[in-house]
């Protein structure tokens, strides 16, 4: 054994030093098995993923999230330092709580644009058939050398041109076989009509339908205004606040 003061080499039963005189004691080192890692908790990793899959299900999985969260915190208090992750579960608590006014405000915001969008669309998709009708009046003129007789308009397109009774709907219209009409004033033109002539326009529900501005309507495009084919063949949506401005029959 070795002298702890001098470090001289003694025998192994020797209690003093027999060079210093330094009274000797065995030490024994005693070694002790590390203690084992903390492992995750289970629940709190299964209240985070829920808690951050909330928003996306509608937050039908809010309520397990925060369940599991608080489970998962109690059993990690009781473990005595044998589960950890005490942060995972109190942000799967934490997350559908403060997502929800978040989602709402989301919500809020993107509802009037998607509705908005689907009036932009159709508003295009009327204006698109409109466009469409005044081709089959051109090309029912060039078939039989006059314009299709006003009153029967569309039934004389439908059978000689092969237009489809679909092209004669609004989309944004609640009802009705037909949402357009002719310009009653274009024969009075007598055959001279300047480009920018109303020709087609919306109306109320009806079939075979003329007449001017009496009989327009904006109820189909929330008021905003209605589409206009012109005489030249091009569509316009033409705001409210300028409909008083188109030309109907001559000056």
């Amino acid at each position: 054994m070795y002298c702890q003061k001098c470090g001289t080499e003694n025998a192994d039963d020797a209690r003093v030093c027999q060079s210093c005189s330094w009274a000797l004691t065995n030490v024994t080192i005693a070694t002790t098995a590390p203690a084992p890692a903390a492992r995750t908790s289970g629940l709190a990793i299964t209240s985070l993923v829920l808690g951050l899959l909330s928003p996306l299900t509608f937050f039908l999985t809010a309520i397990p999230a925060i369940v599991l969260g608080i489970a998962g915190l109690v059993k990690i208090s009781r473990s005595d330092g044998r589960l950890k992750g005490s942060g995972l579960a109190i942000a799967g608590i934490a997350i559908p709580p403060v997502c929800m006014p978040l989602v709402a405000i989301l919500i809020g915001i993107l509802v009037p644009a998607l509705v908005r969008t689907r009036h932009f669309a159709f508003q295009m998709v009327c204006g698109t058939n409109m466009v469409a009708l005044s081709k089959a009046m051109l090309i029912y003129s060039n078939d039989y050398g006059e314009n299709p007789t006003p009153e029967i308009w569309c039934d004389l397109l439908i059978e000689h041109v092969e237009v489809a009774p679909e092209m004669f709907r609004c989309k944004g219209a609640p009802e009705g076989t037909s949402n357009y009409a002719v310009n009653q004033h274009l024969e009075e033109f007598g055959g001279d009509a300047p480009a920018d002539t109303v020709l087609l326009f919306e109306t109320y529900p009806g079939w075979n339908q003329v007449g001017g501005p009496e009989i327009l309507t904006t109820e189909n495009h929330q008021g905003e205004g209605c589409n206009i084919v012109f005489l030249d063949g091009h569509v316009e949506f033409v705001k409210t606040q300028a409909l008083n401005d188109l030309r109907w029959k001559p000056d």
